[in-house]
């Protein structure tokens, strides 16, 4: 495949960040006015119909500019990431005292979308851990209903999460302190999986005097993780934000695009599959393999402490965002929420 010179790229380059501005088609002269002249116009044409051809740029009408395709996107995003990225001075990030105001983990997840958004003006996101990946110091079970137990796990890190399971075992309330009593004297800095599995597969080895009671916290373990499995709650801020940009969407792809974010579970579940150790992901328009959200970019980064990966956060926005800016401020969040976890353990 074609690879740009040292000047392509520098054209190219210049491309990118003029249409990130302007958002229009962008003409040999205007770049060589951005140039100051150091290269010609006509040299400028014919670098810009050789990036055509490699396809990094894109002629949308025969008289205008060119735009760059989500490849030349790529190829500039990809030069952004290769950089130290640095946490960006002007913006201000809240202390961990303003983190820390709150116990319940869900507060301060919606919080941080909340930052986010308003940082980015675009839409801001965070995906919540699984809690039966997290260890914890302490843990309870309250029966709610005949089916329906709720999961109050504090964390190492002194948070507060909770969730409800739907059993089909039934359970006295006796019995799930029973249960709760159990795992905290015998797995307390472990975390639920750990815990399924060693009573799935360790237990069965020894003779219990409570082996009922055992047999029904396995069942209802199982339950938890499967629910877990197929839904991951996700916290959405500033959705107002994207539709103050008329000009950056297709009004009907954005109306689609919208249904989408109503449909958490489903988006919850493709940014999940994004969940990595790469410091920051982006991911631009076709990319994604959504058509409805082909005009959108998202910049990613995860969340957690040592060496387990919680969760994830970024924005979404259009595919115009300001990546030079946007990219190291995911970073600096990321990282602070990070830090705020660890401090607390």
């Amino acid at each position: 495949m074609p690879y740009p010179g040292e000047k392509d790229k520098s054209i190219l380059k210049l491309i990118v960040e003029s249409y990130l501005k302007i958002g229009k088609p962008i003409s040999s002269g205007f770049i060589a006015e951005k140039s100051n002249h150091s290269v010609s116009s006509a040299t400028i044409r014919n670098i810009m119909a050789k990036l055509e051809e490699y396809g990094y740029l894109i002629q949308p009408h025969t008289s205008a500019g060119r735009i760059p395709t989500d490849k030349g996107l790529r190829f500039y995003v990809n030069s952004l990431l290769e950089e130290a990225i640095l946490p960006i001075k002007q913006v201000k990030l809240p202390s961990e005292d303003f983190y820390q105001k709150k116990g319940d983990f869900n507060s301060l997840l919606s919080q941080v979308s909340k930052i986010l958004a308003e940082h980015s003006d675009n839409l801001g996101f965070v995906l919540s851990p699984r809690i039966s990946r997290i260890n914890f110091f302490h843990l309870r079970f309250i029966k709610i209903s005949g089916e329906k137990v709720m999961i109050i796990l504090i964390t190492s890190f002194n948070l507060v999460l909770t969730e409800i399971v739907e059993s089909s075992t039934y359970f006295t309330q006796v019995e799930l302190d029973e249960a709760a009593e159990y795992i905290n004297k015998s797995f307390r800095g472990k975390n639920l999986l750990f815990v399924r599995n060693y009573l799935l597969y360790e237990l069965p080895k020894y003779k219990l005097s409570y082996e009922n009671i055992i047999n029904k916290l396995v069942a209802l373990l199982k339950a938890y993780i499967f629910q877990e499995e197929r839904e991951n709650q996700i916290f959405l801020q500033g959705t107002s934000k994207l539709l103050e940009k008329p000009d950056f969407f297709d009004m009907e792809k954005l109306k689609s695009l919208f249904q989408k974010f109503e449909e958490k579970a489903k988006l919850a579940k493709l940014l999940s599959d994004f969940i990595s150790l790469d410091k920051v992901k982006v991911l631009i328009g076709s990319e994604l393999n959504i058509p409805d959200i082909s005009d959108c970019s998202l910049v990613l980064s995860h969340y957690g402490y040592d060496s387990l990966v919680l969760g994830s956060l970024g924005i979404i926005g259009p595919k115009r965002i300001p990546y030079k800016r946007i990219i190291p401020l995911v970073d600096s969040i990321a990282k602070k929420l990070s830090q705020t976890i660890s401090i607390n353990q």
